[in-house]
């Protein structure tokens, strides 16, 4: 079974064909996605997704990007959700040094005060780390959680082997299909097998072959086919490899039907 550890289903980009979205990617083999919010507001949608569809699950977080519009009681909300609801994750969370005049004193202020509730439900986080891998590093050794997921990871093999100290996966999606993208499918062809996910990050950061257009999770099968022949595997031997390691480090997913 596939699972697609990082999937905005409930996106504004898929409201006009949701159902048509997620049967596509049943279809496919994909018989879990993680779902992670974007900012407190989203959060009532992420549920509603995840409870509409089978084998959807919710992490709740306020990502890096959406920091400038969120309060600080939008934390208070977070923890709410986390106390009552259990998601799999606090995500998407982290830090994002790309985007121009980035704020990022207000950017760290959000993380850190997330890795504390992570730490508090001792759930694992789902993290952001475009253009901030050793900040979000630095973070991490300070405030403790049980680890998770680097998503759309694009560092160094150094960079990588320090988050799997820490107890995380690293996941890997659409970049990772090009052929030009010579870092990320070297690290992604020599990582131990047990520090691999698999991910589409759709709508956003589409394959090679959709040349710009809207991602979805059915891809996820072409994508799991890519990495397959990086390292020299059938592209079922790395669903199941994928699979185990999202259980590890996701581990409130076993009690999902569809994902267990």
């Amino acid at each position: 079974m596939l699972i697609d550890t990082h999937c905005h289903l409930d996106a504004a980009e898929f409201d006009a064909d949701r159902d048509v979205v997620q049967a596509a990617a049943r279809a496919a083999g994909v018989g879990c996605i993680v779902v992670p919010a974007v900012e407190a507001a989203s959060f009532a949608k992420t549920r509603q997704t995840v409870a509409r569809y089978p084998g959807c699950v919710a992490a709740y977080g306020i990502h890096p990007l959406y920091v400038g519009q969120a309060a600080e009681e939008d934390l208070a909300v977070l923890r709410q959700w986390l106390a009552r609801e259990r998601p799999v994750a606090v995500g998407e969370i982290g830090l994002d040094l790309y985007v121009p005049d980035a704020d990022v004193a207000r950017q760290t202020f959000f993380f850190t005060e997330q890795l504390k509730l992570a730490r508090e439900f001792d759930l694992p986080v789902l993290l952001h780390v475009r253009r901030a891998i050793d900040p979000i590093l630095k973070q991490l050794r300070r405030y403790r959680v049980r680890g998770g997921i680097a998503h759309a990871f694009n560092g160094s093999r150094q960079q990588a082997d320090e988050f799997i100290k820490l107890g995380f996966a690293l996941g890997f999606g659409g970049a990772m299909t090009f052929s030009g993208s010579t870092r990320i499918r070297a690290v992604a062809a020599a990582l131990p097998a047990d520090a691999i996910v698999l991910e589409t990050d759709a709508p956003d950061i589409p394959p090679a072959w959709l040349n710009g257009g809207r991602n979805t999770p059915a891809e996820l099968p072409r994508i799991a086919a890519s990495l397959a022949a990086l390292r020299g595997l059938s592209g079922e031997a790395l669903a199941a490899l994928s699979a185990a390691n999202a259980r590890r480090v996701l581990p409130d997913l076993f009690p999902h039907t569809f994902c267990g």
